[in-house]
């Protein structure tokens, strides 16, 4: 929480997170607005009937993202991104003059026109939105900024939609309108005026009016990379499920909890405030960085809460007008506990992938990979919609059996995370071990190449120590392990995934094909762990290192980095009084330290030198 709370006095972050969070706090004033004047709008005065209106409505404010995403991509970096930006904002106050102007004259044509150009405007803002945090905050402060990005966002939408019920509920509520959007247009664009200056990634970018071929090339840009396209999907998924519930609040309340407004906000604001809740708990839980094993906690979350919500909406409507009855009467308490989790769910999914969109990709291709995602958001939006209505107006389920249906859909999907991509069963795994069995705190893992080769060496207190590094490492690590451990029946399927180095110090042929693989892997570029006392420590101490880090060098040489653990002595998992694990528990949820070195040069790494620096690092801490 304390680094969110500096970004937030920070120059570099402070005016783009108030610019984006008044864009979508103005996008929400303006269109629910419209919605709700439209809704007791008298049939006269409406071009069209209010159902087909309201309909389009949504409809034209989505179609943008399906044809400008990928020009906005492409400007964004072509150009310097704040002056861009800049220009959007100018644009949104132009659009918002007009409607005003509309508000005022009630010209409900006009206001559904400048509800595709305010879609347009958001379109364009989109890439750039998420390309600049990249080049403004730190590596280590990328998730922070994304929880604060997500959590602005979804405040913004509950109190846009808020105000806009407030706006409409007043007598001259047009001439408010016209003011409040106007207003707020203009604050967006003061803030924006603020925001430092962040170059243009790719000025040689040609620019061409091609639709077609633009969307095209920006999609086959996203889909170069497997682990962004499927984090494009799961965000993309995470929209449909959040217009699949936020659009069937209305309804759901009306038939089955309260007929009463205030319940429609109730469950608004939960919803909203559980996904703000979700992002910074997801920053917290992460460490400030891209975790991916947090991915299925939230996935998980989001199908047992949907499965709950299902059970837990009422028989029959609750008949009453009483605020405080309404929060507080069990039938509908229980509804609003699993629909807040639901949200915290969410918001525990949604940050890292947004995270991962924005550091994994090359910098040239990175605002153009964002508009891709918001081109599938697009798609997956529209796709819930008629969803939606197929299940509820064709199909003629209830809403509480769309709900769970939403639930078992999202359960395939977890399920489809888990095989598709074996590296978030692996994180979640590490990620749920480490977190549960200790608290573990990392010290400069920073001397980790983020790529390339490298072996780390490391004393060796527990059977859960490479358990232990692998979940503090934010890369993949394959460690060597004894073969009898690496075939245990209940675990070695786990060890597969983690393409475990098995060896077997009595035979020799074991120890060749070991080292050939660690050899190989180290020539890929993976980074491969090794305990070089070769056995757990039966005082405490740091023994001996063994000949084998010297071979592996002369073979392959790479940076060795050198770590230490920290607190693992006397621990369940140790042998310390006695054998490791067949003794009773002394202690749980131990503080744990992850330490790491300056890399060393492989011809200056030898086992005597090496020793010495893990000691330093481990210092007379056990």
């Amino acid at each position: 929480m304390a680094k969110q709370a500096k970004l937030l006095t920070q120059r570099r972050f402070l005016p783009y997170f108030l610019t984006q969070s008044l864009g979508a706090f103005n996008d929400n004033i303006f269109k629910n607005t419209l919605l709700l004047f439209v809704a007791f709008a008298s049939v006269d005065s409406l071009p069209i009937s209010s159902n087909l209106f309201i309909n389009l409505a949504a409809g034209l404010f989505i179609l943008p993202f399906f044809l400008f995403s990928a020009f906005a991509g492409v400007l964004a970096d072509k150009y310097e991104k704040s002056a861009f930006i800049r220009k959007v904002k100018l644009a949104e106050i132009i659009i918002m003059l007009f409607g005003a102007i509309a508000f005022v004259l009630k010209d409900f044509t006009l206001l559904l026109i400048l509800l595709f150009l305010m879609g347009t405007q958001s379109a364009f803002f989109g890439p750039v939105k998420y390309a600049l945090l990249p080049q403004q905050l730190k590596e280590d402060e990328l998730v922070s900024g994304n929880a604060l990005v997500e959590t602005g966002t979804f405040l913004a939408i509950l109190f846009g939609t808020i105000g806009a019920g407030i706006i409409a509920s007043q007598e001259n509520a047009q001439y408010i309108a016209a003011g409040a959007v106007l207003l707020f247009a203009v604050l967006g664009y003061l803030s924006s005026r603020f925001i430092p200056y962040a170059k243009a990634i790719d000025p040689t970018l040609s620019f061409r009016w091609r639709p077609i071929q633009q969307t095209r090339n920006t999609i086959s840009i996203a889909k170069k990379d497997t682990s962004v396209f499927l984090a494009i999907m799961g965000i993309s998924w995470f929209w449909f499920l959040g217009a699949s519930y936020l659009t069937q609040f209305p309804n759901y309340t009306h038939h089955f909890l309260n007929d009463n407004a205030i319940t429609v906000s109730v469950l608004l604001a939960l919803f909203s405030v559980g996904i703000a809740v979700g992002s910074l708990a997801c920053d917290v839980l992460s460490k400030h960085r891209v975790e991916l094993g947090i991915i299925p906690l939230g996935s998980l979350g989001i199908t047992i809460f949907g499965f709950n919500l299902f059970l837990a909406t009422p028989a029959n409507p609750i008949h009453t007008t009483d605020f405080f009855e309404i929060l507080t009467h069990p039938d509908l308490f229980s509804v609003f506990v699993n629909l807040f989790f639901l949200g915290v769910s969410g918001g525990i999914f949604i940050v890292p992938l947004y995270t991962l969109i924005q550091k994994r990709p090359q910098a040239k291709h990175r605002s153009q990979i964002i508009a891709a995602n918001n081109i599938y958001n697009a798609i997956f939006m529209v796709t819930s919609a008629i969803l939606g209505i197929i299940c509820l107006s064709v199909i003629e389920l209830s809403i509480p059996q769309f709900f769970l249906l939403l639930a078992i859909l999202n359960g395939i999907v977890t399920l489809f995370l888990f095989f598709r991509v074996p590296i978030f069963i692996i994180r979640f795994v590490l990620w749920i071990l480490t977190h549960t069995a200790y608290r573990v705190n990392h010290k400069h893992l920073h001397h980790i190449p983020e790529e390339g080769g490298a072996l780390l060496v490391c004393n060796h207190i527990t059977y859960m120590d490479a358990f232990i590094i692998s979940g503090a490492c934010p890369r993949p690590i394959r460690f060597v392990m004894e073969e009898e451990y690496a075939e245990l029946p209940l675990i070695k399927y786990f060890f597969k995934l983690t393409k475990v180095i098995p060896i077997n110090a009595t035979k020799s042929s074991s120890i060749r094909r070991a080292f050939m693989e660690v050899g190989n892997a180290l020539t890929n570029g993976e980074i491969v762990l090794i305990f070089p006392e070769g056995v757990l420590t039966r005082d405490g101490e740091i023994g001996a290192f063994l000949r084998g880090m010297d071979i592996i060098l002369k073979r392959s040489p790479v940076p060795v980095i050198p770590m230490a653990l920290r607190g693992l002595w006397g621990s369940f998992f140790s042998r310390h009084g006695g054998k490791a694990i067949l003794k009773r528990p002394s202690r749980c949820w131990s503080k744990v330290e992850v330490v790491a070195g300056e890399p060393v040069l492989p011809q200056d790494a030898t086992s005597k030198l090496m020793r010495e620096k893990v000691a330093q690092l481990r210092g007379d801490c056990q």
